[in-house]
């Protein structure tokens, strides 16, 4: 099965365990919404292809680990969209949940995904329970304090900014997540792949810069602006344009020559530079080398 398709079902089945009983609708259909359609689901097709790399021996775990994971993101971005954060009217090209079912219901959302991704772990748990402590573990220290994403919203309430602190936990962490958990749902040992999802973390996070400093809402399917709006720290900002798309460069390459030797560890240097040919075509043609 085509590794989309095998996502797109982990998730189907994990969004199945919210719906149906006595569940209050609006918040029930709240969320599919936050969920589908999906954007590039680029954290769980690492987790994926880290798993395939490592032998990919359980792949009901590795399944179960790419829904919860993209489940805790789609929750970051409902949570991120809120009015007391960046307040954003677009998501993916349409409403934003706070705008399509009120504050209280994007708040229910955000908070109900983040429990369904742990019921999804927890439920692969029984059948595999050393590999999915592990898992659970992983996912709650990249999502959590004090280095998780929580952390990473936390930081830009501080009167100063660690920016490589802010980075790590702010977008790197569910690189990590997905790095670690992959090789965890194979088998192997988490630590050696850490370096790998933090570097592909911070690519991410020097692209997403680029993306909010160059593109159009409309292009982008998301408000533009928002690191200048909300006085966040900025790659651009601190590069410039051609700094940033150098330094995005070299990121990538560092992510490839950082792979841990794995039985497919030349697949999954042709999928982190197939995610770098995704990213590039953003940046202006003028800009590049």
């Amino acid at each position: 099965m085509p590794m989309t398709a095998r996502i797109e079902r982990a998730i189907a089945r994990a969004l199945a365990l919210s719906q149906g009983g006595s569940a209050p609708a609006k918040l029930a259909s709240a969320l599919p919404y936050a969920t589908q359609p999906g954007g590039a689901r680029i954290r769980p097709t690492i987790l994926l292809s880290v798993a395939a790399s490592c032998g990919d021996d359980r792949p009901a775990l590795a399944d179960a680990a790419a829904a919860a994971l993209e489940l805790i993101h789609c929750a970051s971005l409902v949570h991120d969209d809120l009015p007391c954060f960046d307040d954003a009217d677009l998501r993916r090209g349409k409403p934003s949940v706070h705008r399509a079912y009120s504050e209280p219901l994007a708040v229910l959302t955000g908070d109900s995904l983040i429990i369904l991704a742990f019921d999804v772990l927890a439920r692969a748990t029984v059948d595999h329970p050393d590999r999915g402590a592990q898992l659970l573990l992983a996912l709650s220290r990249r999502t959590g304090m004090p280095g998780g994403i929580c952390a990473g919203q936390g930081w830009e309430s501080e009167a100063e900014i660690d920016l490589g602190a802010y980075h790590r936990s702010k977008t790197a962490a569910l690189f990590i997540a997905a790095t670690e958990m992959g090789a965890i749902a194979a088998g192997h040992a988490p630590e050696e792949w850490l370096d790998l999802g933090a570097l592909i973390g911070e690519a991410f996070q020097v692209a997403d810069d680029l993306r909010d400093a160059l593109l159009d809402e409309e292009s982008l399917g998301k408000p533009v602006g928002q690191d200048d709006l909300h006085g966040r720290p900025n790659a651009v900002c601190e590069m410039g344009i051609g700094g940033a798309v150098d330094h995005l460069s070299k990121i990538l390459a560092a992510a490839i020559a950082s792979i841990p030797s794995c039985p497919g560890e030349a697949m999954l240097a042709q999928m982190v530079s197939h995610q770098a040919d995704k990213i590039m075509p953003a940046v202006p043609a003028r800009y590049r080398a």
